[in-house]
């Protein structure tokens, strides 16, 4: 069978191609109609550039797109192809807060599964079940599980974490500052 029938990874580094919007957006799936990739384009917020661009026929100078709208080009492509497994390894990375969390939550609205590899914690609080991994210390549940399990999530999260939790000393409260956006 076709992969892309089975799952799609889209990775940081979107590929646009030389071509019309259209096609670019079509690539998975070349039968998707005019009206599936406006009810796309109105989940994933890709209106903005589609008026930008003019019409669905703009040819595209992948050049001339922003790294984010090269991202939203893709994961409108993957959003099309709606597989039963798709993976977005920091796909969303180049966009703002709101226009991810709304890329992320139009993607688990489809049916199949959704995997977010990402950095930003955001990411992790939207999500069902949250793999950490940290050497061998990896943990996997809920955003609220993992706030009781891993020192390294409560780190990210910036919560405050007793001392002799973490070195079996009690010598009182330590506060580690969220990490710095990316």
């Amino acid at each position: 069978a076709d992969a892309t029938s089975v799952r799609v990874l889209l990775p940081q580094h979107a590929h646009v191609f030389s071509g019309s919007l259209r096609d670019n957006l079509r690539y998975l799936r070349p039968d998707a109609r005019d009206r599936e990739i406006a009810a796309m384009a109105d989940a994933l917020g890709l209106d903005t550039l589609l008026s930008r661009l003019g019409s669905l026929d703009a040819v595209l100078a992948p050049d001339r797109l922003s790294q984010g709208e090269r991202q939203l080009v893709a994961l409108g492509r993957a959003y099309l192809a709606a597989p039963p497994l798709l993976i977005l390894d920091e796909a969303t990375s180049r966009l703002d807060p709101a226009a991810e969390t709304r890329a992320e939550l139009a993607f688990a609205a489809l049916p199949g599964a959704l995997v977010v590899v990402a950095h930003r914690l955001s990411s992790a609080h939207r999500a069902e079940r949250t793999l950490v991994m940290d050497g061998p210390r990896t943990r996997c549940g809920t955003p609220a599980e993992l706030l009781r399990s891993s020192a390294l999530y409560r780190d990210l999260a910036g919560f405050w974490e007793p001392e002799e939790e973490r070195h079996g000393e009690g010598h009182g409260i330590r506060s580690t500052p969220p990490p710095s956006p990316v």
